[in-house]
């Protein structure tokens, strides 16, 4: 095995073995507690621009398969893990991930202290980190983590998203999606249109708006709101993706066009932080994140408490949300930050959290029944 180095702008050096591609990366460093779906995490388009600290112990037992990707490819920009699986055992496995990320050209490194890197992430925060597999001295990756601009305001959204309008004809998914319908006529009602903006879409949503019998058409995130909404949708979704919503002052424009036109809209993740900013919200960035799959969110109109997926490093500011024309529906439970909201007058409504997991639990599937419900009720909330 070849040797690995890591280091964070704080100075900090890790030493470890080498897997993956021979290379070098500079990445925005976060740390996610999810025990399963390495896969699925490595190529969601929302961790473009980061490397992955995984607090799990092994990784990679499972291999690669067809059907897991979140996108086209890996993209994550680093992995940082324990103990990487010598042996891959699972029946749809395709190729091993250290041959999977070599083939994307992402480095990794093993054989690290990672409850102790975690523990240093979570009482220190997020730092910006470099990593070798090819023997740049350290001295170099400190610089070049030093240098590196990060996230802060930064469009990463055109770095992930399509190039061109296109219709989700991939199966929807009985495998990933439970079977959940309107009512028990479902088969029968008029199919809707989804209108869901790119900003990093994972499969899993695509496959959770179309297992309502939907037809979803994808745009790219920087498609005209006037365009899409002469297409006439029935509702309008805006997706997860990566880095800082304070970066995208021209997609806060495109969701006050779409508020203003009165279209049922949904937005998770990074759509959620839009819509709070469309409605004047400041967003900020969070110590460390939320990352992983055991994140405990309350309901607070039926005190219900969920298990949910996240991944995210900014937040709403709930401050600045006007109390009379937003209501606040979900809270954290482990740091209170605002987790969901709705509007009071217009079909509207978002989650920072992840409902269509993958990884990660399934409580908060049913929220797009929500979505579903509230356009069959003519827009009104269920």
């Amino acid at each position: 095995m070849k040797n690995a180095t890591l280091v964070l702008e704080d100075g900090t050096i890790i030493e470890g073995q080498a897997f993956g591609a021979a290379t070098d990366a500079v990445f925005e460093l976060v740390f996610n507690t999810s025990m399963t779906g390495y896969q699925e995490i490595m190529s969601d388009p929302s961790y473009h621009g980061q490397g992955v600290l995984f607090t799990v112990s092994h990784i990679g037992n499972t291999g690669i398969n067809l059907e897991d990707d979140e996108s086209a490819r890996p993209q994550i920009s680093a992995v940082v893990i324990c103990q990487l699986s010598p042996a891959v055992s699972n029946w749809r496995s395709v190729l091993p991930l250290s041959d999977w990320l070599e083939q994307a050209g992402i480095p990794g490194i093993s054989n690290v202290d990672t409850r102790w890197l975690t523990r240093k992430l979570r009482d220190g925060g997020t730092q910006k980190a470099a990593l070798s597999t090819r023997g740049t001295p350290a001295e170099t990756l400190l610089q070049m983590a030093r240098d590196w601009p990060g996230l802060d305001g930064c469009d990463m959204v055109k770095e992930v998203t399509c190039h061109q309008p296109y219709t989700w004809t991939e199966d929807t998914g009985s495998k990933w999606v439970p079977p959940i319908t309107l009512d028990e006529h479902s088969s029968d009602r008029e199919t809707l249109t989804i209108a869901a903006f790119d900003f990093g879409i994972k499969k899993n949503i695509l496959r959770h708006l179309a297992s309502f019998g939907a037809k979803v058409v994808i745009y790219p995130a920087d498609t005209p709101a006037r365009d899409v909404l002469a297409e006439n949708p029935d509702g309008i979704f805006l997706s997860n993706g990566p880095g800082d919503p304070a970066g995208l002052p021209y997609l806060v424009q495109t969701v006050q066009e779409i508020l203003a036109a009165g279209t049922p809209l949904f937005g998770i993740c990074l759509g959620h932080q839009l819509i709070g900013r469309a409605l004047g919200a400041g967003t900020c960035r969070l110590k460390f994140g939320h990352h992983g799959g055991n994140h405990p969110v309350q309901h607070l109109p039926t005190g219900r408490v969920l298990i949910t997926a996240q991944n995210h490093n900014y937040c709403v500011v709930p401050e600045d949300l006007d109390p009379a024309e937003v209501e606040i529906t979900y809270r954290s439970l482990n740091d209170d930050s605002l987790e969901g909201i709705r509007l009071k007058d217009k079909p509207v409504f978002s989650v920072q959290f992840h409902p269509e997991a993958a990884p990660g639990p399934h409580d908060a599937h049913n929220i797009f029944a929500d979505f579903f419900t509230m356009i069959k009720n003519g827009g009104n909330h269920a």
